[in-house]
């Protein structure tokens, strides 16, 4: 008695689907479960066993072999558990074959209620893809299964699903307006986006981070204790434009594998933005895993922000993996037997004292306590090569007094947010062959050439800074990015050599100033 059953699970960031294969033979009861599958994966026979016979169905007491196909992939996870109970109740005659492709998700608790899994997402545009075109899953994963075009069956119990089967597939009759639930991936930031109005002061910060905001470049805000660097990091997510239907897609499948999307959530539409704390190792700031590597912070703070506050506090090794991400916008992982990809295209914000006690180089009456050595420790936790993938380096000073007693009205949010958002249109335009990436930072060198021609007068002025600064390819290469993006925030199709200028202010570190 042979039958066969579909399921999937996730392979790197994409979806992969598996047959479940179920041989029933005379012989001594035994289970058998092969296919190259996890702990997890092993584990679901003695699930799949007490489910079936809690919720009322036989159990058949003869040799079941049930292998996952292709078994030359490593598959991991519960959520096979589903799929192999209807295989051994197609292959002992218990329920009869289908015509239709259906995809069986879901892991069975020992009652035979199914509990929720992760990766739905990119398995059902997978399945999508390879002609399925019904799904049974658990009810809290039905909210993410329909953002995929395909019939929608959620079940809260093995009977359930079973009656799906035994009777008319019929689709859930949620509104299609659930497709487009809005959400936002949580984090330890989820609460509403300070506004910049309630700023005060920090032009010169706000404009820098403005510039950041509409080129995508990444920033490292470098100031005393209380300046306020970590208030105006957090007010940039209010100044980000809205995710494409592609991004948010992609982003939405990132938080998916990471098991991270609640029960209610849908189509995540809001930047992420992510805030790890100091002691994060590497593997959960680029992603890995023993056998199936799962994203980590830098692929979940894909398309927003990635906040690195007081930078020198992590492990100068954690730090210098950012290398190939904030250079290639994903993070490569190898295994024995594969190597995967993840996306991680995101604006690194980092921040940092002076020196240990945040003082040193302080024009207000405060004096630096530390030594020499004390401070040059501190300073080689950034490495340069970190710092030339560091487009702005912005000075961030204390407030005076008279600022905070003044209140005066500041520019908000919203005022800042429209003049980048005309900026993206512009380079929306410029780039449209590369939608993924319609920014300046991303520019690559025939673009540079193409896109940010200079005058004789900008060129004179950066060769000045060039050997003065003693700069590095990288760093010229990205002061005529930036000085490209302060041009089109001004609508200008040429750069002019005030942007060029103003540009060359803000490697605040390689000019020697205050760090």
């Amino acid at each position: 008695m042979y039958a066969c059953s579909y399921s999937g699970t996730v392979f790197g960031i994409d979806g992969m689907v598996v047959t479940v294969e179920t041989d029933i033979a005379n012989g001594l009861p035994q289970f058998d479960l092969v296919g190259l599958g996890g702990s997890a994966v092993k584990e679901a026979r003695d699930r799949v066993r007490a489910a079936l016979r809690n919720a009322g169905y036989d159990y058949p007491m003869q040799r079941i072999t049930v292998n996952l196909a292709p078994a030359d992939h490593r598959k991991e996870g519960s959520g096979f558990d589903l799929a192999i109970a209807f295989g051994i109740l197609l292959a002992s005659k218990q329920i009869t074959s289908r015509p239709e492709r259906i995809l069986i998700l879901g892991e069975l608790a020992l009652d035979g209620t199914l509990r929720p899994v992760t990766g739905v997402l990119p398995i059902l545009l997978e399945a999508k893809r390879t002609g399925f075109t019904h799904v049974i899953l658990p009810v809290q994963n039905a909210p993410e299964a329909r953002l995929v075009d395909l019939v929608v069956l959620p079940a809260s119990d093995l009977t359930a699903a079973v009656h799906y089967w035994k009777h008319d597939l019929q689709p859930d009759q949620t509104s299609l307006n659930d497709r487009m639930t809005t959400t936002h991936p949580p984090s330890k930031n989820d609460c509403e986006t300070p506004d910049f109005a309630n700023v005060y002061g920090q032009q010169f910060v706000k404009r820098g981070l403005e510039i950041a905001a509409a080129g995508f470049h990444n920033v490292l805000l470098v100031g005393p204790p209380g300046s306020g660097k970590t208030l105006l990091a957090t007010c940039l997510p209010g100044i980000m434009p809205q995710m494409t239907m592609d991004e948010s897609y992609e982003v939405t499948k990132i938080y998916s594998i990471a098991g991270q999307l609640t029960r209610t959530s849908g189509l995540i539409q809001k930047r992420p933005f992510r805030s790890p704390h100091h002691t994060i190792t590497a593997t959960a700031l680029i992603g890995g895993g023993a056998q199936i590597p799962r994203p980590g912070e830098c692929s979940l703070s894909h398309g927003g922000i990635l906040f690195l506050d007081e930078m020198p506090e992590f492990s100068r090794h954690v730090l210098e993996v950012l290398r190939q991400p904030l250079e290639a916008g994903i993070v490569t992982i190898g295994r024995a037997k594969q190597v995967f990809t993840f996306p991680a295209r995101f604006l690194l914000i980092g921040s940092c004292n002076p020196c240990p006690c945040g003082f040193y180089g302080s024009r207000d009456q405060q004096a630096c306590t530390c030594t020499h050595q004390q401070i040059q420790k501190y300073r080689s936790k950034l490495s340069g090569p970190l710092l030339d993938r560091i487009d702005l380096h912005l000075e961030v000073p204390r407030v005076p007094v008279q600022y905070l007693n003044k209140r005066t009205r500041e520019e908000s949010s919203a005022d800042i947010l429209y003049r980048v958002e005309q900026a993206r249109v512009i380079q929306g335009e410029r780039y449209i062959k590369r939608q993924s990436t319609p920014f300046n930072s991303a520019m690559s060198g025939s673009e540079l050439r193409k896109f940010a021609s200079l005058d004789k007068e900008s060129q004179e002025l950066l060769q000045v800074a060039f050997e003065t600064l003693g700069l590095s390819a990288r760093a010229y290469d990205r002061i005529v990015k930036v000085a490209r993006t302060i041009a089109d925030l001004e609508g200008k199709v040429q750069i002019e050599s005030t942007h060029v200028a103003e540009a060359i202010r803000y490697r605040a570190l390689d000019r020697g100033i205050s760090f």
